[in-house]
């Protein structure tokens, strides 16, 4: 697999960050999940401000593509380029015109244009989007079209416009390594924001099992071999006019080696036989083990006790609820018997399948996740 950005040379010797003013860089967030991605983004060195939907920070470009690259639990990463007040369109067309485009967007690259409005006296979404797309034309040159590489949100909430533009392009979960994902698949950013949540340290060993894709087992793995997690993508913010590619590839640097210490079960061998090979392009099949097993084979691997970790199914959108009763009493069982010293953290929406594993589960805030609010439970055997 090509590994991108790989440059070892200072950063300090290709871009000057202070020739870059302060701006504000939006994390995006699952609701009920931003002051964990704030603990993610405080250890990176920053300081975060949780707000609803996710994490705030100050910083300049390369902080914007350090944050695409390494930041695990973001879902996008968004760049607050121009904020005014603006209490009808005309105004709002002037003002528009009067930011500078181009030390941001390229002329030669399509932008699309996304606006909301709230509380204001602008309360067509889409005049606004027309308003702020014919000035960057008009003013820029740049190509205004619905397929664009490169997004701009357009926020007007109580008269105050906020212009950001997404760095990332797609959702920072598309690692770039995973082919095969099964039915109702966690994204890998909610899935390492969950690991933090329950405990994960990156030292300790971690069992799913049942672990599909094997979400849980190679971010956990990903997270104790220091790899950034963007290493294998693209971003949007390279179609940026403020994109130094020297600079970034200064940015990347290689993972490290872990033992054989993740490991993923599941009863579908196509299941097992998915995950392993999505461990293969992401670099980390010496690191991992996926196994074809029932849950009431369960046993933990050799070793010291670490975290079992899970998103079993819970009726919502696959299946029905009533059969998981059983599923989840087997987990339950197996753990209490085998796994004393481990710690246990279960993802579900509903409260009676975690009961149902007769553990003395303690259960997180409410997380949105796909349409569904789950929450996670966890406990110490």
């Amino acid at each position: 697999m090509q590994r991108r950005f790989r440059l070892a040379v200072p950063l300090s010797a290709l871009y000057d960050p202070a020739m870059t003013e302060p701006m504000e860089i939006f994390l995006v967030a699952p609701p009920g999940l931003e002051p964990t991605l704030a603990e993610e983004v405080r250890a990176l060195g920053y300081v975060a401000e949780v707000t609803p939907g996710g994490v705030s920070v100050q910083g300049g470009w390369p902080d914007v593509w350090r944050l695409n690259l390494e930041c695990r639990g973001a879902g996008r990463v968004l760049a607050r380029i121009a904020t005014f007040r603006a209490f009808h369109l005309a105004q709002l067309d002037k003002r528009a015109r009067k930011v500078d485009w181009a030390a941001v967007l390229r002329p030669d690259v399509p932008v699309r244009v996304e606006s909301t409005t709230r509380k204001s006296k602008i309360y067509h979404a889409g005049a606004a989007t027309e308003r702020i797309a014919r000035a960057i034309t008009e003013e820029l040159g740049a190509p205004v079209a619905d397929d664009a590489p490169v997004a701009l949100k357009v926020r007007i909430d109580d008269n105050n416009v906020q212009v950001s533009v997404d760095t990332s392009g797609e959702g920072l979960h598309k690692r770039g390594h995973k082919e095969w994902v099964g039915k109702a698949p966690m994204r890998e950013t909610m899935a390492a924001l969950l690991l933090r949540m329950a405990g994960f340290d990156g030292q300790m060993p971690v069992v799913d099992p049942m672990c599909g894709s094997g979400t849980f087992v190679l971010e956990a793995a990903g997270i104790a071999a220091s790899q950034q997690p963007g290493r294998d993508r693209s971003f949007a913010f390279e179609q940026l006019a403020s994109f130094e590619p020297q600079a970034v590839a200064a940015l990347g640097r290689a993972g490290g080696t872990t033992p054989p210490q993740f490991h993923g079960f599941d009863r579908d061998a196509g299941a097992v036989r998915g995950a392993t090979a999505n461990a293969a392009r992401a670099g980390l099949a010496a690191a991992t083990r996926f196994t074809a097993q029932p849950v009431s084979d369960l046993t933990p691997p050799v070793g010291p006790p670490g975290l079992v970790i899970c998103n079993p199914p819970y009726g919502a959108r696959i299946g029905n609820r009533k059969p998981l009763f059983a599923l989840y009493g087997s987990l339950g069982q197996r753990l209490s018997e085998h796994f004393a010293g481990w710690r246990v953290a279960i993802v579900t929406s509903d409260a009676g399948l975690a009961r149902a594993t007769g553990l003395p589960l303690t259960e997180s805030v409410p997380i949105a996740h796909g349409g569904l609010k789950v929450r996670l439970h966890t406990t110490q055997l």
